[in-house]
């Protein structure tokens, strides 16, 4: 029932309204849009996806007013969650799952042990474009279960000589108070002799604290980091050569890293009277939480390679993800053989290093039939250390895919019907070392060894035999697409995604004796579908979409709250379902565009497997209970409107976070009702003036009615917590001026 609602609601409101919301404009039918992220040189119209490409120019405006490239995304994107605001991205999702990041295609998770940093590994300033696709997908190997993110740096120069960018930027809060001024900079030189190139570029930002709507200092997040009170430096360079007339090779490298300052410390908020967490000068203890990302990648394209188009990619790419440490959660790390209780300190690190290679070819046979196939590998090697006691959280584990694959697209009626479809087939394999977990866990995980008492608290510091467990699977995809006029197309598909559960949050938390890797059903992975029905209307003045999507996962995985704020891994089957709507369109007035866009989203799991009866899960297979905060994005209303005309474009916009209650069924447990949302409200503005010759002018507000709101996080999850309490950024201004010569 609650799918044919979704439908027929989809289905009202496309005969009316539907867009690709974050391009830069509405784009003619006949302009072809080549996404990089779905693997083909095909163009956009022949693929049964929903995608969005946001451009150079809007990257730039949404950044001057939320200051990252994440906060963009989920400003223009309805069926994105709503940001932390924070270095974490945990429990930010699209579509109800998490999305896979990417940099020119090269992962920037850490699935084994998911640090929820992906989202900052390079600063905008060196991106050209972000290509979104929608839903469960196998395009690029682990991850995308809730989609693609893929972020594609700035390309080589076009002419001869020396050309390049800088930046200047400067933000305030409402009160302009000293310690929430923030600035950057950046510049990148480009440089092109004959065949070959070179682009260098450095990027250095200092952020201030944020103040709410009511001037008080955004509290901080000690464990997990912020992007507030922090140093960010970004190095790129990019070399290249073209090596014949049709084939090019590029060698890129990036080196990213943000520090917390860590000259305040948090004050306890009160939810009862409605008072959010604050910060006050201090020194946290330990070492600031941090972020660190080093990526070299060596790139051979050529389109015209024995009659196709022939791409090879190495990579390698490393993080090292420092979390701070707060005296509210040390229970986690108590150790009395190493310190008495409740005195030890520590905080974790999680190290991460991938190498990894792709590899494809593409032919058209008889302008009809284009086939792909292409060969994937990636080695991934993470492990969570406690830094100030040398000991380990999470033991080295070691993810190795190898991964075939084809696709297939035949273009019938002169492009009037398409039909598409392919397989990939995953060989992964994971190796954990035997290994002791801490002397204080909170979890017994379930698994073929261990059936009775599993899902409870009990004390830890036992040892696990490690193993290597192996699984294979052949993930399809398939879809049509129906075109029958130029810019008007209609399309249905499915596709599967993949992705392993976080193993670092199962494996510390094992604390009963007679583990084996091996056998621990928890380390299983997670294969997700994606089913959607799509329409989209790209002609004259109107760019409109409408989306239905329904995914699915046998054993998905929840974050559930544990002890002292860590949250645990359930695994049981998920169902999310949404209708996305954008329409967007030129009015009568030159140079006016209005938007608006509408995200409708609903999760449910089977809580039933959380229920253990001696040693049996009592998953049934029926869906329950509503996906909480944590897990799943508010239903959302974009509006836009946007004036470009000669040196003056303007911007205004605002999204509406909707209220939301979650529920259970009459005979289960209901969710804390502490946990539902209230929803709130918030408007931004940008106008920039583009001189001739001396650059360009941009004035932006966040927040820009200066609205008190606690943050969607916040309001969902740890009811009881007062330090988890945070209240979202108030009126906030940039000025910014940048130069291209």
């Amino acid at each position: 029932m609650l799918r044919s609602s979704f439908l027929v609601s989809s289905a009202l409101i496309a005969i009316t309204a539907a867009p690709a919301f974050a391009q830069d404009a509405v784009l003619a039918p006949s302009e072809t849009i080549i996404v990089t992220a779905a693997r083909t040189a095909l163009p956009l119209n022949a693929l049964p996806l929903t995608v969005d490409i946001i451009g150079r120019d809007v990257l730039d405006q949404q950044m001057t007013i939320g200051g990252s490239v994440t906060d963009a995304v989920a400003t223009l994107t309805p069926s994105f969650s709503p940001t932390r605001q924070k270095l974490s991205g945990a429990g930010e999702t699209l579509r109800g799952r998490s999305p896979l990041y990417a940099i020119n295609g090269i992962p920037q998770s850490t699935p084994l042990r998911d640090g929820s940093r992906d989202g900052f590994t390079i600063d905008g300033f060196f991106i050209d474009r972000v290509e979104l696709i929608f839903g469960s997908n196998a395009l690029q190997g682990i991850g995308g279960t809730g989609g693609i993110v893929n972020q594609v740096t700035v390309g080589a120069p076009r002419e001869e000589g020396l050309s390049g960018r800088t930046l200047l930027q400067a933000t305030a809060d409402n009160g302009f108070t000293g310690d929430g001024i923030g600035y950057k900079g950046g510049g990148l030189l480009q440089y092109k002799a004959g065949a070959f190139d070179v682009t260098v570029g450095a990027v250095y930002e200092k952020r201030g604290v944020f103040y709410d709507g009511d001037n008080r200092r955004v509290g901080l997040n000690l464990t997990q980091g912020e992007t507030q009170d922090s140093n960010t430096t970004n190095l790129f360079a990019r070399l290249g050569y073209q090596v014949t007339p049709s084939g090019r090779l590029d060698l890129i490298a990036s080196r990213f890293e943000m520090k917390v300052d860590g000259d305040f410390v948090p004050l306890a908020g009160n939810r009862t009277t409605g008072v959010p967490t604050s910060a006050v000068a201090g020194a946290p203890p330990g070492k600031p939480a941090a972020n660190r990302t080093e990526s070299v990648s060596l790139t051979y394209a050529d389109s015209d390679f024995l009659g196709g188009n022939f791409m090879s990619q190495v990579f390698f790419n490393r993080s090292r993800d420092t979390f701070g440490g707060e005296v509210a959660i040390q229970a986690t790390f108590q150790d009395p053989t190493i310190a008495p209780q409740n005195t030890l300190f520590d905080q974790s690190q999680n190290r991460s290093r991938k190498l990894g290679a792709k590899f494809s070819y593409e032919r058209t046979i008889l302008d009809a039939l284009t086939t792909t196939i292409g060969f994937d590998a990636l080695f991934d090697k993470t492990e969570q250390a406690l830094i100030a006691t040398g000991r380990v959280w999470v033991p080295p584990s070691d993810f190795r895919s190898l991964a075939p694959f084809g696709q297939a697209n035949l273009k019938l009626f002169d492009g009037k019907l398409r039909l598409a479809g392919g397989v990939r087939w995953e060989n992964v394999q994971i190796k954990i070392d035997d290994f002791r977990t801490l002397a204080s866990t909170t979890y017994v995980a379930c698994s073929a060894t261990v059936t009775t008492n599993c899902g409870l608290s009990t004390y830890g510091g036992v040892a696990v035999s490690g193993g290597k467990p192996k699984f294979s699977d052949a993930l399809i995809n398939g879809g049509v697409i129906v075109e029958p006029w130029e810019g008007i197309r209609a399309y249905a598909s499915y596709a599967e995604g993949f992705t392993v559960p976080d193993i670092g949050r199962i494996t510390r938390a094992f604390s009963t004796t007679g583990i084996d890797i091996d056998n621990a059903l928890d380390i299983e992975p997670i294969i997700s579908n994606n089913r959607e029905i799509g329409l989209e209307v790209k002609r004259g003045p109107l760019d409109a979409s409408a989306t239905y999507f329904w995914s699915s996962s046998d054993k998905g995985q929840l974050l559930i709250q544990g002890a002292d704020r860590n949250f645990d891994v359930q695994r049981q089957r998920v169902e999310i379902e949404g209708v996305e709507v954008n329409l967007r369109t030129q009015t009568p007035i030159d140079g006016l565009k209005l938007g608006i866009g509408y995200a409708h989203i609903k999760g449910r799991f089977d809580s039933d497997a959380a229920r253990v009866v001696n040693g049996v899960s009592q998953a049934d297979g029926i869906v329950d209970t509503d996906l909480d905060g944590v897990n799943i994005s508010p239903d959302r209303v974009n509006l836009s409107a946007t004036f470009v005309k000669g040196p003056i474009s303007a911007l205004l916009q605002s999204q509406f976070y909707l209220s939301r209650t979650f529920n259970a069924d009459a005979t289960k447990p209901r969710p804390d009702q502490r946990n539902n949302f209230g929803g709130y409200n918030v408007t931004d503005a940008s106008i920039r003036y583009q001189t001739e010759g001396l650059g360009g002018l941009t004035l932006s507000v966040q927040n820009l009615f200066d609205r008190f709101y606690i943050d969607y996080s916040s309001d969902t999850r740890l009811p009881t917590d007062n330090l988890a309490f945070f209240a979202g950024r108030g009126r906030t201004f940039t000025l910014s001026w940048d130069y291209r010569f």
